[in-house]
């Protein structure tokens, strides 16, 4: 089952982790550690002693410093409030507030949210293994994940599931969250799942043992020119590398000379796995980036002998949504003069945080340092207004003009670096590209958009995919169908015709626009619903100015 990466943006969103699979045998931070645990302990009851937070006080005890004004007015709290209270969640809003008055990024998971939080980078998480979307209140199938449960089993992308235990789940308005509490489940247990399926008149049942499902980093990888590679990266998580050497050598075995990173809205991750990837496309012995903090000591990272696309072409695409890793990677390209930078100014993220795990399952993430691309430049936006501004800032953007026009990009003149090939470069607030792309507000009419947002078009390529799955299947490879399927004027008629059916007119001066926009459309997500990534983002990519610019530049002698 696909993950929805929206769930917990807040928890999620730009976060870089100072170690990877290991924890660090020892930590500058544990006494702020220790200190979230004495005020767990003490709303559960009991109480621990920390004599280096005691010696800090100047030997007054624990009446004379800061942790126990804390836990003495949690057991006031506790002991004289009006009202009955929750200790845990009280004690657990204490936390929170305390971690966000930090900075945007330092946050507390609760233990009932840690698993999902941790499996988008981890990289696996355990269900029954199928990418869904929700049309019209029923869940259908966009593709069950290669190798798992569902996939063995014979469940296909069109699927409707009706049923989960017996239990009618169509038609009661069933949210993401509640798709996910049904269907997911510990590795080895079973549900019953009661599908629909189109061209098959009565619901067929299907017994299925849960199990482990991966998680994968990179969206896509395919040829979008002779000699060009496409390669979009999603999240810098676990398996991030492994899966980059292996869509890598693929494209290699397919003639690839020069390379497009797509990092659009990878939100970040894990900083080895940043170093790891940056590796590839650098020389032995180049910085890639470092860390320093009051308490963490500066620590660089270099790259190795290990790259194998060192000398080719390299175009990296960033925008708004880039952020921490992807950041650590387009900096550090940028910064030895290795690859040209497409896009808009990245988020600004430059804070790495350091996970601890508590004994009750939850866990704390502190940002422990500041990282910095090799020129020296941090590029971590201001924050001192607090969270709400900062992430405000993100949407200020587009009414600022920031996103139409490179004049209108804010950001620090003043923090100029100058890197080896004498190209300047700014810090204080993401990176800044080589070469700017706006944001293509006019792409599409306002009746597509339109049809979007009612749910119109998502809707009638599930329908009419159904109808010509079988059709499709017989006569194309995703491939195929990339290069030769072409959507006829009649489907684009029958579209227009249900947008009426819903009371959604034709507009007659939108109309050739609308039309040249939706065979596009229609044509991608018909690719996705039979052949899944593999023909739906080399359709849609075709008409992205982003990629159409970098093309260029790697097509030039």
């Amino acid at each position: 089952m696909a993950i929805n990466h929206y769930l917990y943006t807040n928890l999620l969103k730009m976060t870089d982790f100072n170690q990877n699979e290991e924890k660090p045998e020892s930590n500058p931070f544990m006494p702020l550690y220790f200190a979230v645990v004495l005020v767990i302990g003490i709303a559960a009851g009991y109480w621990l002693s920390f004599n280096s937070v005691d010696a800090g006080a100047g030997g007054k005890g624990k009446s004379g410093n800061s942790y126990s004004k804390i836990t003495s007015l949690l057991e006031y709290i506790k002991l004289d409030y009006v009202d009955t209270i929750n200790e845990k969640q009280l004690v657990e809003k204490t936390v929170t507030s305390m971690l966000q008055s930090l900075d945007p990024h330092s946050s507390y998971i609760p233990a009932a949210d840690f698993a999902q939080v941790n499996e988008t980078l981890e990289g696996n998480f355990e269900g029954i293994g199928i990418e869904f979307n929700i049309i019209n209140d029923t869940i259908r199938v966009i593709a069950p994940i290669s190798g798992g449960p569902s996939d063995k089993l014979g469940i296909k992308a069109g699927d409707k599931i009706i049923k989960v235990e017996g239990k009618p789940i169509a038609g009661i308005k069933i949210s993401n969250k509640e798709v996910f509490e049904r269907l997911r489940g510990a590795e080895g247990s079973e549900v019953l799942v009661t599908i629909l399926r189109s061209g098959v008149k009565n619901p067929i049942d299907f017994k299925i043992t849960r199990g482990e499902i991966p998680l994968y980093s990179i969206d896509i990888s395919y040829m979008v020119r002779p000699g060009i590679g496409y390669m979009k990266i999603s999240r810098f998580a676990a398996t991030t590398y492994e899966e980059y050497l292996s869509a890598f050598n693929a494209l290699t075995k397919k003639g690839m000379k020069k390379l497009i990173l797509d990092l659009r809205g990878n939100p970040g991750g894990f900083l080895k796995a940043a170093v790891d990837i940056a590796d590839e496309f650098l020389m032995d012995g180049l910085q890639i980036v470092y860390t320093e903090g009051r308490a963490n000591p500066k620590k660089v990272y270099k790259a190795t002998s290990r790259g194998s696309f060192e000398n080719n072409p390299l175009v990296i695409l960033i925008d708004e949504g880039s952020a921490s890793a992807s950041e650590i990677v387009a900096g550090a390209t940028q910064d030895n003069d290795r690859a040209t930078i497409i896009g808009r100014r990245s988020f600004g993220k430059g804070l790495v945080q350091d996970q601890r795990d508590l004994p009750d399952g939850s866990a704390v993430r502190l940002t422990v340092a500041r990282y910095y691309t090799p020129t020296g430049r941090c590029i971590q936006k201001p924050y001192e207004h607090g969270t709400e501004e900062y992430y405000q800032e993100e949407i200020d953007r587009y009414s600022d003009g920031e996103m139409i026009t490179a004049d209108s990009t804010k950001f620090d003149k003043s923090k100029k670096f100058v890197t080896p090939g004498g190209k300047i470069v700014y810090g204080g607030g993401g990176i800044m590209p080589d070469v700017f792309v706006s944001l293509d507000t006019a792409k599409y009419s306002a009746f597509v958009n339109k049809l979007f947002y009612n749910g119109v078009i998502t809707e009638f390529g599930f329908s009419y995919s159904d109808k010509i799955r079988a059709e499709i299947l017989k006569k194309y490879s995703a491939e195929q169908f990339t290069n030769d399927y072409v959507v006829g004027d009649n489907v684009i008629n029958e579209l227009y015709t249900r947008a009426e059916q819903k009371k959604i007119p034709v507009p007659d001066a939108e109309r050739t626009k609308s039309t040249v926009n939706l065979k596009q459309l229609i044509k991608a997500l018909i690719g996705r619903n039979i052949y899944d990534k593999d023909a739906y983002y080399p359709i849609i990519n075709q008409t992205d100015n982003s990629i159409k610019k970098a093309i260029e530049i790697l097509e030039k002698p």
